[in-house]
């Protein structure tokens, strides 16, 4: 499931655009006398610069997106660091905080449980929430998602989690339901208002950074898209530490 990297692209291009402009018209204030830019000495200064230093755009938009993915990860802070039940692992007062928007059905996810498994070993200090983001296969993943918020209700997230990501793939209702009973969890309140409120605020937070799918993982102000692996993500979980100390 897309939510709009192509779009955000596009507006990113103009305004990095804008920016190298801007900072041309700069340096063609006082050719036109009192002050002002002279409009033809400032499109001959831009087209110029640009051309002996093509690598700024791709470099403004890359910093440019950066910044807006923060400013999305400040605003909504409270709902993405915010744990469902016992929807988390590590250090429940860890001094950073990763968070992992999964689908059952992702098969990228599945290849990250390992090295989130091995975050949490290697760090007492890391506390992760997970975040269920069922976009990926209908139906089947919203069931997934729903009866594994019921086993973090039933305090069992961690064992569900695992045993739904170690049953072999293809994800099905079967498959979903059988994990549910090995657990003994009491399935019947899948459609609970709390259940359907927190899907929709992770889906609804994903749309508002622009995640492009599953895996996604939101640590500090940085978001990682895919199944980045171990290196990654401790690299980011040290900037985050960095940047808070």
């Amino acid at each position: 499931m897309s939510f709009g990297w192509k779009e955000a692209g596009a507006g990113l291009g103009a305004a990095a655009l804008g920016a190298v402009v801007a900072v041309g018209a700069m340096g063609g204030f006082g050719h036109g006398g009192a002050g002002s830019p002279d409009p033809k000495a400032t499109g001959e200064i831009v087209r110029a610069y640009i051309l002996d230093h093509p690598e700024l755009i791709p470099e403004a938009m890359d910093r440019l997106q950066d910044k807006q993915t923060a400013q999305a990860i400040a605003a909504n802070r409270d709902q993405i660091e915010a744990s469902f039940a016992g929807a988390q692992a590590g250090n429940p007062k860890g001094d950073v905080t990763l968070v992992e928007y999964f689908d059952y059905a992702c098969g990228y996810c599945r290849q990250s449980v390992a090295d989130v498994d091995r975050l949490i070993a290697a760090d007492p200090k890391l506390r992760v929430v997970y975040k269920e983001m069922p976009v990926l296969d209908g139906a089947i993943s919203d069931r997934a998602a729903q009866v594994s918020l019921v086993a973090a209700k039933a305090g069992k997230f961690g064992a569900f989690h695992h045993a739904l990501y170690a049953v072999p793939a293809p994800l099905d209702d079967t498959k979903t339901d059988a994990v549910a009973a090995k657990l003994g969890l009491d399935i019947a309140g899948l459609d609970h208002a709390d259940i359907v409120n927190e899907i929709n605020a992770n889906l609804s937070t994903g749309r508002a950074l622009r995640m492009s799918g599953t895996p996604t993982f939101v640590v500090g102000d940085q978001l990682l898209a895919g199944a980045v692996g171990y290196e990654a993500l401790k690299a980011a979980i040290d900037k985050a530490r960095r940047a808070k100390s």
